[in-house]
């Protein structure tokens, strides 16, 4: 069986939007995340010592789903820089998907 012209153009387009569906919504949950991780470090003067703590301290009303690994427990975590002022072990993240984004950027450094 093979695809018509209109089937077989339509295709990338419809796999091109996925991921870009995918890429907005890895976008969306970091900077959701980040303003969480931020906010509970301005409340109680330290960093959260993980994703869950963001949850139970009602930060976050569930960990979300990397968008491109489709796990919960792929984030990446990064600790606060040495001369951090405040205390903690959840300072940043990026997402644990392998590859590139649309833009050429690895989603490592998202």
């Amino acid at each position: 069986m093979t695809l018509s012209a209109p089937a077989s153009i339509a295709a990338p387009r419809y796999l091109g939007s996925l991921d870009q569906a995918r890429e907005n919504s890895l976008r969306s949950s970091l900077a959701v995340m980040r303003q969480a991780i931020d906010q509970f470090a301005a409340d109680r003067g330290r960093y959260p010592d993980s994703l869950p703590e963001l949850v139970e301290a009602r930060y976050l009303r569930q960990l979300p789903e990397d968008p491109l690994t489709g796990l919960r427990d792929s984030w990446v975590l990064l600790a606060p820089p040495p001369d951090s002022a405040l205390p903690g072990q959840v300072w940043d993240l990026r997402s644990g998907a392998a590859g590139r984004g649309r833009d050429g950027v690895l989603y490592a450094d998202w």
